[in-house]
């Protein structure tokens, strides 16, 4: 916060001093410098916090460019009145194309947008009638709020920073708290953002219509700021160097767009003397920033900073017990309920190709009861788990959480339903704390834009969920790391706080990839003991382990799988000494080979 403080600071003197020193030409540079910075603010939603690189901003800014200027020239709409429209069409745009776009993953998504982009950009040059086609659009009237006309020059250029600062300070509003943590969580562990309930496409469409909204009050500006619209606003250019400007200033912090704007869009004004060589040395300097800075100019400070100035960290929550009455299991089921299965698998199938990864498997799993599931590699131990918990759809098959069928639901709903899982690989928020980890899995389904809009400085559904989160990872052992970055934490650590993450869901049914892989033996006693105790409180689990000396003291029972059918099931012991078993995976010993 110190350093964006300062930043912000030295890029106000510089505009004032700059202004003042500075013609009309200068003042005006500077006004589409601030356009720009209020384009990559909205950019930062899709492209930084959702992670998915959109190449539709121009669009979105050409659309809201367009129905301002046509407004304004053709029915004699001010800037003020036309705006809910300049930008409502946008955000209508993404809307209708987020439903095939969004579904996209990688470059797929980006050539989607670029698509729509250039269709975008068609419409415009052919609809000659309306859009005025290539030569676009003059006598665009200047800005007019409240009948008020703002004039070029120091008005225009106070106007367009005025709504730049209060752009960033929503931004800032709507990803400070938990909806940002949320968007951090879909970005970097996605599987991870799932299993506790977060719904990633929901997110995205949030990050997209606000991405939207935000290109299209900047379209606006810019074409009552440049008096003309032409199709050049919907350019490939626009995009370019609105991805520019994040890349090279911040992804996530407004506060880094408005620093990278003013570079952009000025670095080619400072090297015009160069004549013929400028653009080289434009590109130079870019190609410079994102290798020494790849994680932007701000990012790159807050670092240095970091390391010049370490702040300790904030003081941890105190501990709060999660409330009976919201824990689902034995003690909030009727006798009845008690005594039907937590997890009733029945005759489930999976074929990826020719494979079949799952035949025909049936198993159950009571409230307080540890199943535990071996097999050698490939047996289709995890593909079972991820059917489970909605990952893969069976192909065929039954799956019932306490009697109510959940085959085929999104993974997300089976989350919020009661069950969770962890990871053969732990899938964590690295650049988040331990404590912010398990803290995002509390109330997920009131993680949303109109929450983060009501929150004031203090957000007391964030204060609980911290301090619940400190309980759990209590409870796992892990309280000494929770303040700390998840990604600098040992394995063993880190898989405690996975669980605790699992935990924070409130499980009816938890389902453990590997959980002792990586861990000592003393590691695995004291974590064995911990999933002992929740057994007594009623969770029922379903583990997945190689390490017999870990499992066979802790499940109730076990189930092997070889091949994707099930070949065997009982008590530990029994399972241990079934010939098929001993074939297929013990060999003739009565331990496993480490996987």
């Amino acid at each position: 916060m110190l350093v964006n403080g300062i930043i912000v600071v030295l890029l106000a003197l510089y505009l004032v001093w700059s202004g003042m020193a500075a013609g009309n030409y200068t003042l005006r540079v500077l006004s589409i410098a601030g356009i720009y910075a209020l384009l990559a603010i909205g950019y930062q939603f899709i492209f930084g916090h959702a992670g998915a690189l959109a190449l539709s901003q121009g669009t979105f800014m050409g659309v809201g460019a367009y129905a301002s200027g046509i407004l304004a020239v053709n029915y004699g709409v001010p800037f003020d009145l036309a705006l809910p429209i300049s930008v409502g069409l946008p955000v209508l745009l993404a809307l209708i194309v987020a439903a095939p776009v969004l579904r996209l993953e990688t470059h797929y998504f980006a050539l989607a947008t670029l698509i729509i982009s250039q269709v975008v950009l068609l419409i415009a040059i052919e609809w000659i009638s309306f859009t005025g086609g290539a030569n676009g659009i003059g006598g665009v009237p200047p800005i007019r709020i409240f009948s008020v006309t703002i004039p070029p020059g120091w008005p225009l250029l106070a106007t367009v920073w005025g709504f730049v600062a209060l752009g960033a300070l929503l931004a800032w509003q709507i990803a400070r708290g938990r909806l940002g943590q949320a968007w951090a969580c879909v970005r970097t562990a996605p599987s991870a953002a799932a299993a506790i309930g977060l719904d990633a496409s929901r997110l995205r469409l949030t990050a997209f219509l606000l991405s939207a909204a935000y290109a299209g009050f900047a379209g606006s500006l810019y074409v009552h700021a440049l008096r003309v619209i032409s199709p050049d606003v919907l350019s490939f250019p626009i995009i370019v160097s609105c991805l520019t400007i994040v890349v090279v200033g911040s992804r996530l912090r407004p506060v880094g767009a408005l620093l990278g704007a003013l570079l952009i869009i000025l670095l080619p004004e400072w090297f015009r003397d160069l004549r013929d060589y400028y653009l080289l040395a434009y590109g130079c300097i870019l190609l410079l920033v994102v290798v020494i800075a790849p994680a932007g100019l701000l990012g790159t400070l807050e670092l240095l900073a970091g390391r010049l100035l370490p702040a300790s960290p904030p003081p941890a929550p105190s501990p709060r017990p999660l409330e009976p009455s919201a824990v689902r299991g034995v003690a909030v089921k009727t006798p009845e309920a008690a005594a039907a299965p937590v997890l009733d698998v029945s005759r489930l199938c999976c074929s990826f190709g020719g494979v079949r990864a799952v035949d025909d498997v049936s198993l159950r799993v009571m409230a307080g009861e540890a199943l535990g599931l071996i097999g050698p590699n490939g047996s289709g131990k995890t593909t079972l788990v991820n059917l489970v918990s909605g990952f893969y759809v069976p192909d065929s098959g039954r799956i019932a959480l306490c009697g109510e069928d959940i085959t085929g639901r999104s993974s997300y709903r089976i989350a919020r339903a009661g069950v969770a899982r962890t990871f053969q690989t732990v899938a964590l928020v690295e650049d988040m704390t331990a404590l912010d980890n398990v803290s995002i899995a509390r109330d997920v389904n009131r993680i949303g834009l109109g929450a983060a809009l009501r929150v004031g400085l203090r957000d007391p559904v964030q204060t609980r969920a911290r301090e619940e989160a400190a309980f759990l990872l209590e409870q796992m052992g892990a309280a000494d790391a929770m303040m700390r970055p998840a990604g600098s934490l040992p394995y063993g650590v880190r898989r405690r706080v996975e669980i605790a993450r699992a935990l924070a869901v409130q499980p009816t049914l938890m389902l453990l990839d590997e959980p002792a892989a990586g861990l000592n033996e003393t590691e695995q006693s004291d974590l064995a003991q911990r999933l002992r105790a929740l057994l007594k409180q009623g969770t029922a689990l379903l583990v997945i382990e190689h390490n017999m000396s870990f499992l066979a003291p802790l499940v109730d029972r076990m189930a092997c799988l070889d091949a994707g059918r099930l070949i065997a099931e009982g008590t530990p012991q029994h399972v241990k000494s079934d010939a098929r078993v001993l074939e297929a995976y013990l060999g003739t010993a009565s331990e496993l080979v480490p996987a």
